[in-house]
């Protein structure tokens, strides 16, 4: 009788606790595909952003967005347990936009088209120089002048691009380049 009640009570425990824990958001649709976003993550991130939440509209890209949200800070990570800003970048591209580019942030400065500022638009990467290194940390435009990228302190974060500390440091931003091979194996 008690190994049966103690049995139940774990079984009880695991369903309550497994409940507790938030889900992230879904990404529906194939890369490249803009979806329609959950109404919860619109809202979320129309909130971050200062938008109105019709403005989220590409479903994907706030859903990979959150799912690696907060995800520390790793350099030459590219996965949960820790990732870098070149490699979420890269996952970003690829897996809300499926287009492939480079791995390091030396090489993706080299496959963008430069654009100004007030030219930015959601997906566009930003680029800017640390320690003297030209180029050495990129994140991925939002809209209503913010991005996310990974920071080295805070992990995955979406921040103004005019925020004081970091815009010192911005030294280019453009679109990537319709030549890049989208297609793995091609």
């Amino acid at each position: 009788m008690i190994k049966r009640y103690l049995s139940l009570l774990l079984l009880f425990a695991v369903v309550v606790l497994s409940s507790c824990h938030s889900k992230k958001a879904v990404m529906r649709g194939e890369p490249g595909e803009v979806v329609a976003p959950q109404p919860s993550i619109a809202e979320k991130y129309a909130q971050i952003l200062g938008v109105d939440p019709t403005q989220i509209q590409n479903g994907r890209l706030y859903a990979f967005i959150d799912q690696w949200m907060g995800t520390p800070y790793k350099f030459g990570g590219s996965d949960h347990d820790g990732v870098d800003c070149s490699g979420l970048t890269q996952l970003l591209e690829q897996q809300v936009y499926g287009i492939n580019i480079p791995r390091t942030t030396s090489q993706q400065v080299t496959v963008i088209k430069r654009k100004y500022e007030e030219e930015l638009q959601e997906g566009d990467l930003v680029f800017f120089d640390y320690d003297g290194r030209k180029f050495g940390h990129v994140g991925v435009y939002l809209q209503n002048g913010y991005y996310v990228h990974a920071s080295s302190t805070k992990g995955v974060i979406i921040v103004k691009l005019h925020d004081p500390y970091m815009y010192k440091y911005f030294s280019r931003c453009g679109s990537v380049n319709d030549v890049i091979d989208s297609q793995p194996g091609k």
